[in-house]
């Protein structure tokens, strides 16, 4: 007897991992929007067509970095920047992480929270890893955020070169982390928007820790080198 012949319903086909969302409606806001960081992601977005709101804690500060940027970026307080974007990454100081989200939990309900913030020391021998007592700065996020749609996305990116408006194409992946699909799809889309990137499904938040800490290994490698390197997973 087949499968049909049992009366189940067939197994429907695998889904199409590269078959994302347009996300090219959605307002993206940048918390941090005024340091290198923020800076680099807002300008790569709004060079991309997207519509960019960055944030900071004073609102002539990000006024003023707006205007530095063109493409239409809009620069306001954090607050007003977390109310008036669909799609939120944080790009903030991870020593006021957790102390902006709390800030924040009210205006980031129900928003989809990209935390690309990288939890770092630094002594003599260079630049080492912390792990948050959640796990990572997303789980802290998530802790945090209980009504917003955590995320982690852009720890690889070099600020210098997303800053830099001679640079065509970033040539580089992003690994993003979530517990929705729905979600991941629509901050793979948003990677892929910036020409050279390609968005990756890399895990669950509970991975998050061990992208974040990547960054330490990223920052020894550039030292060594004089680059500014970032990653491609091979065979995707």
């Amino acid at each position: 007897m087949t499968t049909n012949d049992s009366g189940s319903a067939p197994k429907p086909p695998a889904r199409d991992p590269w078959d994302l969302p347009d996300v090219s409606g959605l307002t993206v806001g940048v918390l941090g929007g005024t340091g290198p960081q923020g800076r680099g992601l807002a300008y790569r977005f709004a060079r991309a067509g997207q519509k960019v709101v960055i944030g900071s804690r004073a609102a002539d500060r990000a006024e003023a970095a707006a205007a530095e940027l063109g493409h239409g970026v809009q620069g306001a307080d954090n607050a007003e920047c977390a109310r008036r974007s669909d799609v939120v990454i944080v790009a903030v100081p991870w020593d006021g992480h957790a102390r902006t989200l709390e800030s924040l939990r009210e205006e980031l309900t129900g928003k989809l929270v990209v935390d690309c913030v990288n939890p770092l020391g630094f002594d003599k021998k260079g630049a080492y890893a912390l792990k948050p007592e959640e796990g990572s700065a997303a789980e802290q996020a998530a802790a945090l955020l209980p009504g917003s749609r955590v995320t982690a996305a852009f720890h690889h990116l070099s600020a210098v070169l997303l800053q830099d408006e001679g640079i065509e194409e970033i040539d580089t992946d992003v690994m993003v982390l979530g517990e929705a699909r729905a979600d991941t799809d629509i901050v793979q889309a948003l990677a892929s928007r910036i020409p050279g990137m390609r968005g990756i499904f890399a895990g669950r938040l509970r991975n998050a820790h061990q992208v974040e800490s990547l960054v330490a290994n990223l920052i020894s490698v550039n030292r060594r080198y004089k680059a500014h390197a970032g990653l491609r997973t091979t065979d995707v």
